[in-house]
């Protein structure tokens, strides 16, 4: 029984791993065709299916259909606020929402397996004990990718954040020496590489689509969901619709921008005694206390004063 569990386990691990690693050869489709009628090999439909690699014939076919199935079971509300984390985080054009449900499902069951070999390998506790190892197991393989996901969230808006104040102010520059405001963002989207300026490019290149740009800057927001964006976001389009100068709410913008930064650290700079403690007490006070007692306990234990 346990040798089966194992070979289940090890089975879904690789389908995850394979699903969601991507293809490993770097070599195309047409590449191979190329070579094959190089050497003067006759192309058929079935050397054209073979050349393909196993998981793009047989693995993700598969995840395929189990992910549709996962879409068909999952309400419709759930998917939406699926994709919603997924844009989040950055990789919506990677995972779909049902495969990520299906990560879920699956990080369950391992989870669920590990914690029945836990509980196999210590014999003699209680039932309930076994049992609620095993749930443990697949809560946490449940969780798992949703605490994935929200790090990676995490990271970007906190990227994305630190970036701002800079961004504003170089769009504060474009604008005020005469650039239009897309071609200002696209600047920006040159200046940096990181998840803001990526955020602005997508943005650029919406509204170079034909997307307007009310629509392209919300697109943008919600992608971050950064309330200092968000708050730009909203003053920018405003001032688009009330015909205001955006030279002025750039300024304006730009100037509350550092300023909460600067609020910001000053924030973390009080914190910083309230975070330090936890570490001097129990580790830097007990060393010090060492280094300066133990030499005098030493004397006074061979000074035979405790023998007396």
């Amino acid at each position: 029984m346990e040798a089966v569990l194992l070979l289940v386990l090890v089975l879904v691990g690789v389908l995850l791993f394979m699903a969601f690693r991507g293809s490993g050869s770097s070599q195309t489709l047409e590449d191979r065709l190329n070579e094959m009628a190089a050497l003067g090999q006759p192309i058929s439909l079935e050397d054209i299916e073979l050349s393909r690699p196993f998981t793009e014939r047989v693995i993700a076919p598969m995840l395929k259909s189990l992910s549709g199935l996962a879409q068909r079971m999952t309400p419709q509300h759930s998917l939406e606020q699926a994709r919603h984390t997924l844009l989040m985080a950055g990789i919506a054009h990677q995972i779909q929402p049902a495969q990520f449900y299906l990560m879920r499902i699956g990080g369950a069951v391992l989870g669920g397996g590990l914690g029945f070999l836990l509980v196999s390998l210590y014999s003699g506790q209680t039932i309930f004990r076994r049992i609620m190892m095993i749930l443990v197991g697949i809560a946490l393989g449940y969780m798992f990718p949703s605490l994935w996901l929200q790090s990676k969230i995490s990271k970007r808006q906190e990227e994305a954040l630190k970036a701002l104040p800079d961004a504003m102010d170089l769009l504060t520059i474009c604008v005020e020496a005469g650039l239009g405001f897309d071609a200002s963002m696209a600047k920006v989207a040159e200046k940096w590489d990181n998840e803001l300026s990526n955020a602005f490019s997508r943005a650029v290149q919406e509204m170079q689509l034909g997307k307007l740009r009310r629509e392209a800057m919300k697109n943008m927001a919600y992608s971050l969901d950064v309330p200092d964006l968000t708050s730009f976001v909203a003053a920018i389009i405003q001032a688009d619709q009330l015909g205001v100068s955006i030279a002025k709410v750039m300024r304006i913008q730009s100037e509350q921008m550092r300023m909460k930064r600067r609020q910001r650290a000053e924030e973390k700079a009080r914190q910083a005694p309230v975070k330090i403690m936890l570490p001097l007490v129990f580790f830097i006070f007990p060393t010090i206390l060492i280094v300066l007692l133990g030499p005098a306990v030493l004397q006074i234990r061979d000074s035979g004063v405790f023998s007396l």
